[in-house]
């Protein structure tokens, strides 16, 4: 499964780890993902997403309910 959020979309970014003598490799930078459980009231089940902790503030923030209408709008779920 690809790490990316399902709210916010973010993905991995690459760069470079850098070494004292300044030699270069690559590397990831991975989003902070995790899975969490949701209640919804309306639908009376429990819904599963896997969100940036950026997302998170966003559920607290506005609502399960009103982060899940924005996602269904851009067709994620």
């Amino acid at each position: 499964m690809a790490r990316v959020c399902q709210l916010t979309g973010k993905k991995p970014l690459v760069g470079n780890n850098v070494s004292h003598a300044k030699n270069r490799t690559k590397r990831r930078f991975l989003p902070g993902l995790q899975y969490r459980r949701f209640w919804l009231e309306k639908e009376n089940k429990w819904i599963k997403l896997r969100l940036s902790n950026a997302a998170l503030r966003t559920v607290d923030k506005k609502g399960i309910e009103m982060v899940l209408e924005e996602i269904k709008a851009k067709g994620k779920v």
